[in-house]
């Protein structure tokens, strides 16, 4: 993917991603169950408050609520991406997009779902309003896609997306 001025919802959209709908809208919005990455958009630039207490679901037993200082430190100021993930198919091809979308949105609504990833999102006072986009990636590993698309990111902005804790790898 060649770098842009921006990573906006416009941009993306152009770029093949689609959806743009709250996580509350997923099961409506046509979400298959194919391979792809997507993205968490926040549309205000504006400087986020943050919740003190996580909404989102534990798990393993781990709290998956961090300080407000870990907040602050990992905010991006201009960014409107502020997670970049990944969905592969899984072994029997019937993962994607569709089940890992859910499990994010489970997660985030407290429930016990694997997705850790990702989890300073619910941490944001206006979580309600995110949106989230997809593209299928079918032609070659989703891993690395995500993995490409952070590292624009990166470049672009000098820090990983505020959520993502890592770089993204190459294998799902």
């Amino acid at each position: 993917m060649s770098p842009t001025p921006e990573l906006t919802q416009k941009a993306l959209a152009e770029r093949g991603f689609r959806g743009f709908v709250p996580f509350r809208e997923l099961g409506d919005s046509g979400v298959r169950a194919e391979p792809g990455i997507y993205v968490v958009l926040r549309t205000s630039t504006e400087l986020p408050s943050f919740l003190f207490r996580s909404p989102a679901g534990h798990l393993k037993g781990r709290d998956p609520s961090v300080t407000t200082g870990e907040l602050g430190g990992a905010w991006v100021d201009g960014a409107t991406i502020i997670y970049i993930g990944k969905a592969s198919a899984g072994s029997e091809g019937r993962r994607g997009l569709r089940k890992r979308l859910d499990e994010y949105r489970r997660h985030g609504a407290g429930g016990m779902a694997g997705h850790w990833g990702g989890r300073y999102i619910w941490q944001l006072a206006d979580s309600d309003t995110l949106l989230v986009a997809w593209m299928p990636i079918l032609e070659r590993d989703p891993g690395a896609a995500e993995a490409e698309l952070i590292a624009e990111f990166m470049e672009l902005y000098r820090a990983r997306p505020f959520a993502n804790r890592n770089k993204g790898v190459a294998s799902c």
